[in-house]
């Protein structure tokens, strides 16, 4: 570790540390720009330096509303600089959904990408303390320009960094999203990163995720900066992109989702094998429960480099690389220090190795968080210095932790619990599924009974023998109480972007129906 990044880091120098060092090294690639560090840091105390002429201080809040391009990675190191902070908005949003999270979050500072323009305009309006509003990448009503605020601007150092804050939203699917909040700061070093991922010189790391997102902005963007390794970003998922972007500039480290692999091991196998992947030495993989047989594969073809993690928005769980995963297939390893998550009842209590319950993870060892503006749904997510998501798992009798699915996903059938994301993971292993939502539907007889919506590789496919097909399927391989009574055949299931599938959404539909 060289001498003085810790320190720099801390105060959100980081890049300044590695601008000083090499300025001419790449800092970020994309389609849209790029930036070497001397760049980089440049506009960043410029775009610092822009905002405190228009009046704000440490503490006050930014919004930022931009797809990966380098003025996204500017506006977040300059809120981390200057003790802002920063609560970015996902622009798939409607403009009344952005326009809640602008108000609630108290920004009074708004960057909008103008490829979004009609959805910054309805963002910015009842936001009543907003009052900078600056467009990125063209035009926006009401908005001045990104770039004329920063070209009268110094270009050095600032003299009085402090490290700034995070605010972001909860992706529930159902209610009003929810900011989360540490007033303590949760000042997590960044530079352990640097050791978990083992970056070395001329590393490079391919982001793979909308930066808006808590997973992407720390391991794709935050800890590589710390690093000070190069960060290629993509404008949306792409399988095929991806594995160009990998073998084009010998990617050594990614993020990815489930599904992400899932989607590049459906790549043609001569593609796949065409590929030259040896750079990669560390693949990282978390938000979902990743069924089996993917993840094997996926181990593969790519070598032990694939590791796993299980946290929230709201604070960290456990991680397992890929040895002590094949020695424990479907596991998302033991908690470190061993009491930092329990398996308990509703009210926290642990249960018995081999039973489910709610994952409890403790705060305390990240710093408290608070849903902002939510004190009692704040009070109900704690047990002690306990709180949980809503996640269900089980300890095996070796301590290592095994995830079922969430609370609300379950499916409750002649009083038998089934979890969704098991049946899933049979599904996806038949050659003609390529992806796959199970849920529980009304019935008279059981109260729910399975259903499973299905996506295929060729939708020409579809017809009741691929239906009979993939329910028997399934009875080979689970209890039969598990298995989806009838299968439906859509052309796309509703996904967030990230790709996780809204299964919630999904239920909901078949259930109003079953309704009217």
């Amino acid at each position: 570790m060289p001498e003085g990044l810790e320190d720099a880091a801390q105060h959100g120098m980081a890049v300044a540390f590695h601008a000083a060092v090499d300025p001419d090294r790449p800092a970020i690639v994309s389609q849209h720009g790029n930036r070497s560090y001397g760049e980089l840091n440049a506009r960043v105390n410029q775009l610092v330096s822009a905002l405190r002429r228009r009046g704000l201080q440490a503490g006050d809040a930014v919004a930022l509303l931009c797809a990966n391009r380098p003025e996204f990675v500017e506006t977040y190191l300059a809120t981390q600089r200057a003790g802002l902070r920063l609560t970015p908005v996902n622009w798939h949003l409607t403009g009344p959904e952005a326009r809640y999270i602008v108000a609630d979050c108290g920004a009074t500072a708004f960057v909008a990408d103008a490829r979004f323009a009609d959805v910054a305009v309805d963002a910015a309006r009842g936001a009543h303390g907003l009052h900078t509003r600056l467009a990125v990448n063209g035009q926006i009503d009401g908005f001045d320009s990104y770039d004329a605020a920063l070209a009268p601007e110094a270009v050095h150092d600032i003299d009085d960094p402090s490290l700034g804050t995070t605010m972001l939203y909860t992706s529930g699917t159902t209610g009003r999203p929810k900011g989360v909040l540490r007033r303590d700061g949760m000042r997590v070093k960044l530079t352990t990163g640097i050791v978990m991922h083992g970056y070395r010189a001329g590393d490079v790391h391919l982001c793979t995720g909308p930066l808006y997102h808590a997973a992407p902005m720390l391991f794709s963007l935050s800890v590589p900066l710390v690093a000070g390794v190069t960060v290629v970003t993509m404008d949306g998922w792409d399988a095929q992109q991806a594995l160009d972007l990998i073998v084009q500039h010998r990617v050594s480290h990614t993020h990815m989702v489930p599904t992400m692999f899932h989607r590049l091991l459906a790549l043609p196998d001569d593609v796949r094998a065409r590929a030259d992947v040896t750079s990669l030495r560390s693949v990282w993989h978390g938000a979902a429960p990743c069924p089996v047989n993917v993840k094997r594969r996926i181990i593969e073809w790519l070598g032990p480099i694939v590791s796993e993690y299980y946290s929230a928005t709201e604070g960290l769980g456990t991680f397992v690389d890929a040895a002590t995963w094949l020695a424990h297939p479907g596991t998302v390893g033991r908690p470190f220090p061993p009491d930092q998550v329990v398996v308990g009842d509703a009210d926290g209590n642990p249960l018995p190795a081999g039973e489910v319950g709610f994952v409890w993870l403790k705060a305390a060892t990240v710093g408290r968080f608070e849903y902002h503006g939510d004190a009692d749904k704040t009070r109900r997510s704690y047990r002690g210095d306990y709180f949980t998501v809503g996640d269900l798992g089980r300890f095996d009798h070796d301590g290592f932790l095994f995830l079922t699915d969430r609370d609300a996903d379950v499916i409750i059938s002649g009083g038998v619990n089934i979890y969704p994301a098991e049946v899933d993971a049979i599904l996806l292993e038949h050659p003609a599924v390529a992806d796959v939502a199970t849920i529980g539907v009304p019935s008279e007889e059981w109260g729910e009974q399975v259903k499973a919506v299905v996506e295929l590789h060729d939708p020409d496919g579809a017809g009741s023998s691929l239906e009979a097909e993939l329910i028997a399927f399934c009875r080979d391989r689970l209890a039969h109480y598990k298995c989806p009574r009838d299968v439906d055949f859509v052309a796309e299931l509703p996904r967030s972007d990230t790709g996780k599938v809204y299964r919630r959404r999904l239920r909901d539909g078949y259930r109003s129906e079953a309704g009217g």
